[in-house]
Protein backbone atom coordinates (compact mmCIF):
# COMPACT_ATOMS: atom_id res chain seq x y z
CA UNK A 1 0.00 0.00 0.00
CA UNK A 2 1.44 3.45 -1.41
CA UNK A 3 1.43 6.45 1.59
CA UNK A 4 -0.36 8.98 -0.22
CA UNK A 5 0.18 11.18 2.57
CA UNK A 6 0.89 14.68 1.43
CA UNK A 7 4.47 16.11 2.09
CA UNK A 8 5.01 18.15 5.42
CA UNK A 9 6.51 21.10 4.32
CA UNK A 10 10.11 22.16 5.50
CA UNK A 11 10.77 25.44 6.61
CA UNK A 12 14.49 26.29 5.98
CA UNK A 13 16.92 27.41 8.70
CA UNK A 14 17.69 30.69 6.71
CA UNK A 15 14.19 31.28 7.30
CA UNK A 16 13.80 30.63 10.59
CA UNK A 17 16.87 32.33 11.20
CA UNK A 18 15.44 35.90 9.50
CA UNK A 19 12.44 35.06 11.63
CA UNK A 20 13.49 34.96 14.71
CA UNK A 21 16.44 37.80 14.06
CA UNK A 22 13.19 40.34 13.84
CA UNK A 23 11.24 38.98 16.58
CA UNK A 24 11.61 42.45 18.47
CA UNK A 25 10.95 44.29 16.04
CA UNK A 26 7.70 42.02 14.88
CA UNK A 27 6.75 42.19 18.90
CA UNK A 28 6.80 45.80 18.76
CA UNK A 29 4.62 45.82 15.27
CA UNK A 30 1.89 43.87 17.05
CA UNK A 31 1.85 45.42 20.39
CA UNK A 32 1.14 49.15 18.96
CA UNK A 33 -1.84 47.77 17.34
CA UNK A 34 -3.32 45.44 20.96
CA UNK A 35 -4.14 46.32 24.11
CA UNK A 36 -1.19 44.56 25.94
CA UNK A 37 2.86 43.56 25.51
CA UNK A 38 1.17 40.00 26.83
CA UNK A 39 -1.44 39.89 24.44
CA UNK A 40 0.90 40.61 21.79
CA UNK A 41 3.35 38.46 22.51
CA UNK A 42 0.63 35.35 22.19
CA UNK A 43 -0.56 36.62 19.13
CA UNK A 44 3.62 36.20 17.72
CA UNK A 45 4.04 33.34 19.26
CA UNK A 46 0.32 32.15 17.71
CA UNK A 47 2.03 33.06 13.97
CA UNK A 48 5.33 31.55 14.18
CA UNK A 49 3.66 28.56 15.60
CA UNK A 50 1.42 29.01 12.19
CA UNK A 51 4.56 29.91 10.11
CA UNK A 52 5.80 26.77 10.53
CA UNK A 53 2.60 24.47 9.15
CA UNK A 54 2.32 27.39 6.51
CA UNK A 55 6.03 27.86 5.43
CA UNK A 56 5.48 26.79 1.11
CA UNK A 57 3.42 30.03 0.97
CA UNK A 58 6.51 32.04 1.27
CA UNK A 59 7.05 33.23 -1.90
CA UNK A 60 8.92 36.89 -1.51
CA UNK A 61 10.98 37.84 2.07
CA UNK A 62 9.77 35.72 4.77
CA UNK A 63 10.04 39.17 6.67
CA UNK A 64 7.58 40.47 4.67
CA UNK A 65 5.32 37.71 4.72
CA UNK A 66 5.16 37.23 8.37
CA UNK A 67 4.53 40.69 8.59
CA UNK A 68 1.16 40.11 6.46
CA UNK A 69 0.68 37.05 8.78
CA UNK A 70 0.86 39.08 11.73
CA UNK A 71 -1.51 42.06 10.40
CA UNK A 72 -4.23 38.96 9.78
CA UNK A 73 -3.82 37.88 12.83
CA UNK A 74 -4.24 41.35 14.44
CA UNK A 75 -7.31 41.83 12.62
CA UNK A 76 -9.02 38.53 13.36
CA UNK A 77 -8.19 39.16 17.46
CA UNK A 78 -9.91 42.70 16.68
CA UNK A 79 -13.03 40.94 15.16
CA UNK A 80 -12.83 38.07 18.03
CA UNK A 81 -13.07 40.86 20.60
CA UNK A 82 -15.52 42.95 18.47
CA UNK A 83 -17.88 39.81 18.31
CA UNK A 84 -17.57 39.08 22.22
CA UNK A 85 -17.87 42.30 22.82
CA UNK A 86 -21.50 42.57 20.99
CA UNK A 87 -22.72 38.60 22.54
CA UNK A 88 -21.47 40.48 26.27
CA UNK A 89 -23.78 43.63 25.23
CA UNK A 90 -26.64 41.92 24.01
CA UNK A 91 -26.49 39.33 26.88
CA UNK A 92 -26.08 42.59 29.37
CA UNK A 93 -29.23 44.32 27.65
CA UNK A 94 -31.73 40.74 27.70
CA UNK A 95 -30.57 40.33 31.44
CA UNK A 96 -30.96 43.80 31.91
CA UNK A 97 -34.85 44.24 31.11
CA UNK A 98 -35.46 40.79 33.70
CA UNK A 99 -34.03 42.85 36.54
CA UNK A 100 -37.05 44.35 37.35
CA UNK A 101 -39.91 43.42 39.21
CA UNK A 102 -43.46 43.58 38.11
CA UNK A 103 -44.72 46.74 40.69
CA UNK A 104 -47.58 44.66 41.83
CA UNK A 105 -45.77 42.01 42.16
CA UNK A 106 -43.05 43.80 44.71
CA UNK A 107 -46.30 45.59 46.77
CA UNK A 108 -48.01 42.11 47.12
CA UNK A 109 -44.95 40.68 48.32
CA UNK A 110 -43.64 43.67 50.22
CA UNK A 111 -47.07 43.28 52.16
CA UNK A 112 -46.97 39.57 52.92
CA UNK A 113 -42.76 40.20 54.25
CA UNK A 114 -43.97 43.20 56.63
CA UNK A 115 -46.98 41.08 58.13
CA UNK A 116 -44.83 38.28 58.72
CA UNK A 117 -42.01 40.66 60.12
CA UNK A 118 -44.43 42.52 62.44
CA UNK A 119 -44.92 39.02 64.16
CA UNK A 120 -41.05 38.31 64.77
CA UNK A 121 -39.74 39.37 68.52
CA UNK A 122 -39.97 43.16 68.56
CA UNK A 123 -36.51 44.49 68.47
CA UNK A 124 -36.00 41.38 65.64
CA UNK A 125 -39.23 43.40 63.52
CA UNK A 126 -37.42 47.05 64.58
CA UNK A 127 -34.16 46.09 63.00
CA UNK A 128 -35.86 44.67 60.06
CA UNK A 129 -37.33 47.85 59.60
CA UNK A 130 -35.31 50.21 60.57
CA UNK A 131 -32.35 48.88 58.53
CA UNK A 132 -33.59 46.78 55.71
CA UNK A 133 -36.65 49.10 54.80
CA UNK A 134 -35.97 52.35 55.42
CA UNK A 135 -32.36 52.01 54.56
CA UNK A 136 -30.30 53.03 57.91
CA UNK A 137 -26.46 51.49 58.70
CA UNK A 138 -26.15 49.18 61.25
CA UNK A 139 -23.72 51.36 62.62
CA UNK A 140 -26.15 54.23 63.07
CA UNK A 141 -28.97 51.91 64.07
CA UNK A 142 -26.38 50.48 66.94
CA UNK A 143 -25.87 54.10 68.27
CA UNK A 144 -29.80 55.09 68.45
CA UNK A 145 -30.56 51.63 70.18
CA UNK A 146 -27.72 51.72 72.77
CA UNK A 147 -26.70 48.72 71.77
CA UNK A 148 -22.80 47.86 70.23
CA UNK A 149 -22.05 47.85 66.34
CA UNK A 150 -21.46 43.81 67.07
CA UNK A 151 -24.61 43.09 68.84
CA UNK A 152 -26.64 45.32 65.96
CA UNK A 153 -25.26 43.38 63.61
CA UNK A 154 -26.13 39.54 65.68
CA UNK A 155 -29.53 41.21 65.82
CA UNK A 156 -30.22 42.03 62.36
CA UNK A 157 -28.73 38.56 61.39
CA UNK A 158 -30.99 36.69 63.54
CA UNK A 159 -33.62 38.86 62.35
CA UNK A 160 -33.32 37.97 58.58
CA UNK A 161 -33.17 34.42 59.83
CA UNK A 162 -36.12 34.46 61.97
CA UNK A 163 -38.05 36.19 58.91
CA UNK A 164 -36.81 33.87 56.61
CA UNK A 165 -37.97 30.66 58.14
CA UNK A 166 -41.45 32.94 58.64
CA UNK A 167 -41.83 33.06 55.20
CA UNK A 168 -40.76 29.48 54.57
CA UNK A 169 -43.49 29.03 57.00
CA UNK A 170 -46.00 30.96 55.27
CA UNK A 171 -45.26 30.36 51.29
CA UNK A 172 -44.30 26.76 51.30
CA UNK A 173 -41.47 26.04 48.78
CA UNK A 174 -42.57 28.99 47.13
CA UNK A 175 -40.06 30.76 49.32
CA UNK A 176 -37.01 28.73 48.49
CA UNK A 177 -37.31 29.01 44.84
CA UNK A 178 -38.83 32.79 44.44
CA UNK A 179 -42.33 33.36 44.68
CA UNK A 180 -44.16 33.71 42.03
CA UNK A 181 -47.49 33.67 42.89
CA UNK A 182 -48.30 35.15 46.38
CA UNK A 183 -51.61 33.50 47.80
CA UNK A 184 -50.84 34.44 51.16
CA UNK A 185 -53.64 35.70 53.88
CA UNK A 186 -52.72 38.96 53.10
CA UNK A 187 -52.87 39.16 49.27
CA UNK A 188 -56.08 37.29 49.35
CA UNK A 189 -58.11 39.68 51.54
CA UNK A 190 -56.40 42.65 49.62
CA UNK A 191 -57.95 40.98 46.37
CA UNK A 192 -54.30 40.56 44.82
CA UNK A 193 -53.84 36.61 45.16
Amino acid sequence: MEDTALPVPQTTPEVVAGLVANHREFLRFVEQRVASRALAEEILQDAFVKSLDRAEEIRESAVGWFYRMLRNAVIDHHRRRASANRRLEALAAELGGEGEPDAEFARVACECVTRLAAGLKPEYADALQRIDVEGIAVKAYAESTGISDSNAGVRIFRARAALRREVGRSCGTCAEHGCLDCSCKSAAVSGHA
